[in-house]
């Protein structure tokens, strides 16, 4: 469950709340993920922000390698039904997931039932407010298991 001390958002063992942002594909445009990516680290979390041309396997390997509990992925390119299920894919060969997964970017309407199948949890258009997706992501981020 997520707390919060001061401006900080903090997971159950008081540590904030890890994202990794990244631009899955050959979408070049990155301002919209920069903003989200500014937006909740100043809510307090910790994000980690991969950069565009990412490709589904460097994704799902930085989200191990980080630990990361939410998963935030902008996709302009109107590629998001070829990249998403290997993304999915990759997380569950990785036993990942309890990771919170969340959309951004130009996802028509129609696809938005698939990608909540496949195991999306939430998609964020144009226009979304930046509180709202802070908001998303404390209520539903998921503390890491504890090592040991």
């Amino acid at each position: 469950m997520a707390g919060k001390l001061g401006n900080v958002t903090m997971v159950q063992d008081n540590r904030p709340i890890r994202v990794l942002v990244a631009k899955p594909g050959l979408d070049g445009h990155d301002r919209g993920a920069k903003v989200i990516a500014r937006a909740l680290r100043d809510a307090g979390m910790e994000v980690i922000y991969t950069g565009i041309r990412q490709t589904p396997q460097m994704i799902v390997q930085a989200a191990v390698q980080e630990d990361a509990e939410v998963l935030g992925l902008s996709i302009l390119s109107g590629a998001h039904m070829e990249l998403m299920p290997e993304i999915m894919r990759l997380l569950a060969e990785q036993d990942m997931e309890d990771v919170l997964v969340v959309l951004g970017g130009i996802i028509p309407e129609e696809d938005r039932t698939s990608l909540a199948d496949m195991g999306v949890n939430a998609v964020f258009g144009p226009g979304a407010s930046t509180q709202n997706i802070v908001d998303y992501i404390r209520s539903g981020a998921r503390p890491a298991p504890a090592a040991g």
